[in-house]
């Protein structure tokens, strides 16, 4: 060669030196030799490749409505339905929307097209694609794929609820909608919460007094448990080709069932009140950093990134797909649809609550007559006068409530509380309750299998970027991963069990995915290059990003997400984690702090998610890992870099010859020094 230099071809994160050759060039120069590792379909892997022909065997969509209602589906969660409305009320109304959009800008689409993007370059899992483009960084993967695993094992428990809220809604009257006996222990404990609440901890649950007190599993929990993962692993069986066909009712059916709803809201009493009170904007709010710090942090879960899922879907599309307008196209509809979801949440729960205010008086006169503040017969100016004299201390003594509308609508839950104890109070208020009641939990359940699905094929991608997995079945390592992920979601099945998958959703998806797309965010900016990248996005969809995509690569998202981890350790670390217990007497839940063992349990949760990223730097850095078990799978074949030279070699046992006969020398070479680490080739 006349320069001297041979290609470096790396395969999962090991790089083979150039063999010296003993002859020499027609220059004069020493010819190099490059050995090239063939992958078990005879695709050549080597780093930074386009890989656009590295697995011509790889699945594919099977249309682009395919591939946009998937990755809809995965992106477009519960978190949507339940976390953004409360996020929205708690964080300024329509002011919040601000700081969201920023936010969805500088953070969500900039890290949303990198997935999106290198997946479909490389053509590859996580594991993969990090191990392509820098041995070192291989353990993004792996971190990606360990956060993924935890995130499903309490993610599928919420499907689980869903399921069993969907089998009791064919039930008229509802079982939710009155309380026990009075006469009997549950009846005593009902009336002092509330039907839905009861409902939710004792019926459901049958919540335990603390995490430390377990008890069994409980049967109808199992049961649809057992459900929840048998209908994942019967959608993910077979990769695309089976979960491909579900996605259209996943992704289609939740906006039919929200716009039933809204229409169904807009001639109800309240509705109006609702709306009005969620989208007010408060502008005072934007003044509080926290606010900013939650939009940040929805957009970066309402998009799923950092699970390897966008890149597994990213690696299905063909090389010269527009990734650039699926970014922008799937942002849109996740804003609208998170927007759309609130009106249609708040606009119930302003019916609510214009319906429990008359409810909410009337318990208030019946306690205070049991105590003779008022009479019998007192009318309302009388009843407001006696509650604006009670002592704040009378006030939580007799267990008396605010009945203002306000307050009615500022007390909506956060997450399972809203769609299990609030929004079914709201069911049961609508004519033909079964009926909403079966759509609402159909259409959580159609939401959650969807992201469901879309970590499940993030993991799986992950692992068949390992040989050995190669080898097996995607319904058997798909099956056995499904059992495993049953045995361990037993825990939630306790009366423990809600306990469990709050420390689980505080931990365990937190600081694991920041750091994970942190990493992500640097190595493609930093190490691949971002001017590389910037290029590849120009030769997939004929759009060269400017000079926005460059700041915010390089500067704007990596510190938006420096903010989020160093808040969120800081938050951890200031406020004592809580989880709120339901005490029976009470008819209430208690904040509890979580005792010193489960605090360990869930830092070995998140130093899971985060330590394979430092682990397989230093062990590839100074060269611990000796070999992949990789390397031996693949053929060895010879391509001399001279003009005249052809490929001479697919195997090693073959003589390399030359215009001038054998080169035993070379031979030699080849069969005795050719070394990896112990492995000797």
């Amino acid at each position: 060669m006349a320069n001297a230099k041979s290609t470096e071809i790396t395969k999962n994160g090991h790089e083979l030196a150039p063999l010296n050759n003993t002859r020499q060039g027609p220059d004069g120069g020493r010819p190099g030799v490059t050995i090239v590792l063939q992958g078990p379909r005879g695709s050549i892997i080597s780093r930074g490749s386009g890989a656009a022909d590295q697995d011509p065997d790889r699945a594919a969509w099977s249309g682009k409505m395919q591939f946009f209602l998937s990755i809809i589906g995965y992106s477009v969660g519960l978190g949507n339905i339940w976390r953004f409305p409360y996020l929205c009320q708690q964080n300024g109304g329509g002011a919040f929307l601000i700081p969201f959009f920023i936010m969805l800008i500088l953070e969500g689409i900039p890290l949303f097209l990198i997935e999106l993007g290198i997946g479909q370059k490389m053509r590859l899992g996580s594991l993969g694609v990090w191990n392509t483009i820098h041995p070192w960084l291989g353990g993004i993967g792996i971190s990606s794929c360990t956060v993924t695993f935890f995130v499903a094992l309490y993610y599928n428990v919420i499907i689980t609820w869903c399921f069993y809220y969907f089998f009791n809604s064919f039930q008229s009257p509802l079982p939710w909608a009155s309380c026990p006996s009075i006469n009997t222990t549950g009846g005593l404990e009902c009336a002092t919460s509330s039907e839905t609440e009861y409902f939710w901890y004792r019926t459901t649950l049958d919540a335990s007094r603390s995490i430390t007190e377990p008890g069994l599993p409980k049967w109808w929990i199992v049961l649809c448990l057992l459900l929840a993962w048998l209908t994942v692993f019967f959608i993910v069986m077979k990769g695309i080709q089976s979960s491909g066909k579900v996605v259209y009712f996943t992704s289609l059916f939740p906006y039919i069932v929200l716009t039933i709803f809204f229409i169904k809201a807009l001639t109800l009493e309240g509705a109006g009140v609702g709306l009005t009170h969620m989208y007010t904007p408060k502008l005072e709010k934007l003044l509080d950093p926290r606010v900013w710090l939650d939009a940040a942090t929805q957009v970066f879960y309402s998009f799923g990134l950092a699970f390897g899922s966008i890149i597994a879907f990213g690696s299905y599309n063909p090389p010269k797909n527009n990734c650039f307008r699926d970014v922008i196209l799937v942002s849109i509809c996740n804003a609208f649809t998170a927007i759309y979801a609130s009106a249609v949440i708040f606009s119930i729960l302003g019916f609510m609550a214009v319906t429990n205010v008359p409810k909410c008086i009337e318990r208030n006169k019946l306690k205070m007559i049991a105590e003779e503040i008022i009479g019998q017969n007192a009318t309302e100016e009388i009843y407001n006068s006696a509650l604006a004299n009670i002592s704040s201390e009378r006030f939580d003594y007799l267990k008396l409530q605010n009945c203002s509308l306000s307050h009615q609508l500022e007390n909506a839950a956060e997450g399972t509380g809203l769609a299990f104890i609030v929004f079914t109070q709201a069911i049961v208020e609508l004519p033909w309750a079964p009926f909403w009641a079966i759509i609402f939990f159909l259409m959580l359940l159609a939401l959650g299998l969807g992201s469901q699905i879309g970590m499940l094929e993030g993991m799986l991608c992950t692992l068949f970027d390992i040989e050995i997995f190669k080898r097996m079945s995607k319904p058997l390592v798909t099956g056995v991963l499904c059992l495993v992920c049953f045995l361990l979601g037993l825990v939630f099945t306790t009366g423990a069990g809600g306990y469990w998958l709050k420390m689980f959703d505080a931990f365990a998806g937190t600081v694991g995915l920041v750091v994970v797309a942190f990493t992500e965010m640097v190595a493609i900016s930093y190490i691949y290059g971002c001017d590389k990248f910037i290029k590849d996005i120009y030769e997939m969809t004929g759009y060269k990003p400017g000079l926005f995509w460059r700041v915010t690569w390089r500067y704007l998202a990596p510190a938006i997400m420096l903010a989020i981890l160093g808040s969120s350790l800081v938050f951890m670390c200031i406020e004592h984690p809580q989880y709120h217990a339901w005490t029976p007497e009470l008819g209430q839940t208690t904040p509890t702090d979580f005792p010193g063992w489960a605090l360990a349990i869930a830092i070995l949760m998140v130093l899971a998610g985060i330590l394979p990223i430092p682990m397989v730097f230093l062990l590839r850095r100074y060269q611990c890992l000796k070999i992949d078990i990789n390397i031996h799978e693949g053929s060895i074949r010879r391509i001399d870099t001279t003009v005249s030279t052809k490929e001479m070699m697919t195997d090693v046992d073959e003589q390399i010859t030359s215009p001038d006969g054998p080169d035993l020398t070379t031979t030699n070479t080849l069969k005795n020094k050719f070394t990896i680490g112990d492995f000797e080739v």
